[in-house]
């Protein structure tokens, strides 16, 4: 998937890897980059920010949480931008407590923007790049959507629906003989300051540069699941040949992942 000349929505835009990706994506050579955020106020900053890039920015303040404004904002785009080529599923929350902890509106806010909200957007766009017989989308999960995970349960059930609709996707597009790319993306803490506080072990946090330049390579070549640091199948075999207990003692002991929200605090 070669960026130039493409029209590209990225949900998140305004701040962390998502903000980053936007900027790459205008360094690439993209004719129009669709901002899609919650911050009115960021994504007027945003714009004037990457005004001299290059590319034609469109912005829009969209609650991805709100379905009627997923529907709204997808047909604004649709008539004032057109078809979108790339698709970069972004935003997400994360709550970080103990299961018992949350109340249900956390629960269903969760659900809601970490997974409801990349499908609801997906479909607004997927047939406009079905009837090109083109596109790429590209959706944002996490490690979490992999390794379970205490103080994450919400969190890691949202992104596990992520991982599995996003790969379902990509096969079904592999099955209608599609030429839609689906890439998705499951990656460690990233230090962006929505995981602060977070503490690793053995496994290094992320930089926010390096982590959104795989992501666009990935998207480019068209890569299938992209997991980092460890890689998707080390993850997998892992789980398929150790024991449960032993493969929670390496994840708690070795690797120490159990223990990585403990101080947990997050973007303020």
């Amino acid at each position: 998937m070669d960026f130039r000349s493409k029209k590209i929505l990225i949900t998140g835009g305004c701040s962390g890897i998502g903000k980053i990706m936007a900027r790459k994506s205008l360094e690439r050579g993209v004719e129009k980059l669709v901002i899609w955020d919650v911050n009115e106020e960021a994504l007027v900053k945003t714009k004037q920010e990457f005004s001299g890039i290059g590319g034609e920015i469109f912005t829009y303040k969209v609650d991805v949480f709100n379905l009627n404004e997923i529907r709204i904002a997808a047909q604004k785009v649709r008539i004032e931008v057109g078809k979108i080529d790339i698709l970069i599923n972004n935003a997400g929350i994360v709550v970080g407590k103990y299961f018992h902890e949350h109340n249900h509106d956390e629960i269903q806010k969760s659900m809601l923007i970490n997974s409801n909200a990349f499908m609801h957007i997906g479909l607004e766009f997927l047939p406009g790049m079905m009837a090109d017989n083109s596109g790429a989308i590209c959706n944002i999960a996490s490690s979490a959507g992999l390794i379970s995970n205490p103080k994450m349960s919400v969190y890691a059930a949202s992104k596990w629906a992520v991982v599995g609709w996003s790969d379902s996707l990509r096969l079904e597009m592999e099955q209608l003989g599609k030429n839609i790319s689906v890439t998705t993306i499951m990656p460690f803490y990233i230090n962006t300051g929505m995981f602060d506080g977070v503490k690793s072990k053995l496994l290094p946090i992320l930089e926010p540069e390096k982590t959104s330049e795989r992501i666009i390579k990935a998207i480019e070549n068209e890569t299938k699941m992209l997991a980092m640091p460890m890689p998707y199948w080390f993850i997998r075999l892992s789980q398929g040949i150790l024991p449960l207990p032993i493969f929670d003692w390496v994840m708690k002991n070795v690797f120490g992942v159990y223990d990585t929200m403990k101080d947990f605090r997050g973007r303020k």
